[in-house]
């Protein structure tokens, strides 16, 4: 018996001739048995040659090399097929859609705060509220534009809500030239399978973010804005805004006139009235947040109040992808839509109730404890994985801020099988869909799969080694 799901095969097995090959893979691992070993990994050097070429790269804060790294990309694809994509779309449209009610209701009316449903501290002591949003209606009531929602399989197979990234989820760009990459490396199995396509979500973002512009702008002006090309993500910056065909700009190429964001251009100023923003709430107005943020705009809150200019996503739509307000999601959904969830949550233990708090420093070599303002696989403990002395060290973390930690059981998270140095072996994956909101809520069909390259690490973010694969929809 398998200790994990593994996606390709039955039995928890890599790829051998013994394996038992599921339906929805086995197409692929025929095609995949055909390939010689110099084959595949002259592919692997293709691809990584090109990815290098094309500055498909990210940084690392605080690599003191302070160079710039290449994700792993692996060439056996993570594979779903159509029934169990339907269910995870229906999930992750309902569960995006009560972040949306949720992050306008505390805004306004705090009808689920009124309820008891989530205690008034959990939201107003979240570094992440903006007491400046209260009362301020934004256009067609939407926070989260884009959502990037991390899904993991576990069990005998079912599938979890592990995060949501409602700030600025990034990550988009690498489905995108994973699937071109895999369409250049290996067109013969594109003529094979029906794969759903990708390719679209460009034009799906720019209708967006387009759709929800402010009212009476019928041919809105749209731009990514970037903190800069030191940002790790800068490379999705100027590929979305690159696909998308509008301008990449800083906060230096943006003022604010007669209650108005204008972008300075060659032919003069120009109106804006959409802005897909990648950065951080603190950053966007030096007049409203921190003084000494040269990355923003002066004045943008006050024309954003004004509903003339909207922001993607919205100014404190980070209080819903708090950690320490995902156990609450569930509730969320039957609060709002009066539906029982789709999609589970992970089993969360919230380490500012005095019980919680117990069972987690009892169990500590166990769990899973993360920050509740952590991201990028920073500021969390993998019991199973750590020394004596660095769970001690959480230990005392915990006992001195409890109600800066969640704790969660250690899943263990479905495999694929991946080229590694040793040759095809399962490593744990996750799944990051793209979910798109504005006058309908929309996604294309598949995500970014990361995958832990370390064998037995649960930890698949680009910041701490992990890699990323292809994710095919099969279509029926």
């Amino acid at each position: 018996m398998p200790k994990f799901f593994n996606e390709m095969t039955a039995d928890g097995l890599a790829h051998t001739a013994s394996a038992e090959v599921r339906e929805h893979y086995r197409e692929f691992c025929g095609w995949l048995q055909r390939q010689s070993a110099d084959t595949i990994e002259r592919k692997r050097a293709e691809a990584d040659l090109t990815f290098r070429r094309v500055g498909i790269t990210f940084a690392v804060y605080g690599d003191d090399a302070g160079t710039e790294r290449l994700i792993p990309f692996d060439t056996i694809p993570r594979i779903i097929p159509a029934a169990e994509w339907k269910q995870l779309q229906t999930g992750l449209v309902q569960r995006v859609k009560a972040l949306n009610m949720f992050v306008h209701d505390i805004y306004h009316d705090q009808n689920i705060i009124k309820a008891g449903i989530i205690p008034a501290e959990q939201i107003y002591q979240n570094a992440q509220y903006r007491p400046e949003m209260q009362g301020i209606n934004v256009a067609s009531d939407i926070y989260a534009h884009i959502a990037g929602v991390d899904i993991v399989r576990a069990g005998q197979g079912e599938f979890y809500v592990l995060e949501d990234n409602l700030r600025v989820p990034s990550g988009v760009s690498y489905m995108l030239e994973d699937r071109k990459m895999m369409m250049r490396l290996f067109p013969e199995l594109f003529a094979r399978n029906k794969i759903a396509p990708v390719d679209h979500y460009p034009d799906m973002l720019l209708d967006n973010l387009r759709s929800v512009a402010p009212m009476g702008i019928n041919d809105p002006t749209v731009v990514v804005m970037t903190p800069g090309m030191y940002n790790s993500a800068y490379f999705e910056h100027a590929f979305l805004a690159q696909q998308m065909g509008v301008e990449l700009v800083e906060g230096k190429d943006l003022f604010v006139s007669d209650n108005t964001v204008f972008m300075r251009t060659t032919r003069g100023p120009k109106r804006v009235d959409v802005i897909y923003r990648r950065l951080d709430d603190d950053f966007l107005d030096p007049l409203a947040f921190r003084p000494d943020s040269s990355l923003g705009v002066p004045g943008l809150l006050s024309v954003y109040r004004a509903g003339r200019v909207t922001l993607a996503n919205a100014i404190g739509t980070g209080v819903a992808d708090d950690k320490s307000i995902y156990p609450y999601v569930p509730d969320m959904i039957k609060f709002y839509l009066s539906e029982q969830p789709v999609l589970n949550n992970v089993p969360t233990y919230q380490c500012r109730k005095k019980d919680d708090l117990a069972y987690t420093l009892a169990n500590l070599p166990q769990l899973v404890v993360k920050e509740v303002h952590g991201a990028g696989g920073y500021g969390m403990l993998v019991g199973p994985a750590s020394t004596k002395a660095q769970i001690e060290d959480f230990r005392q973390r915990l006992i001195a801020k409890p109600d800066g930690y969640i704790a969660q059981p250690t899943l263990a998270l479905s495999a694929c099988p991946t080229y590694v140095e040793s040759g095809i072996a399962p490593r744990h994956i996750d799944l990051r869909p793209f979910v798109l909101s504005g006058k309908t809520i929309s996604m294309v069909p598949g995500g970014l799969t990361r995958v832990a390259l370390q064998e037995g690490s649960l930890v698949v973010n680009s910041s701490q080694g992990g890699g990323t694969k292809d994710t095919w929809i099969l279509e029926k």
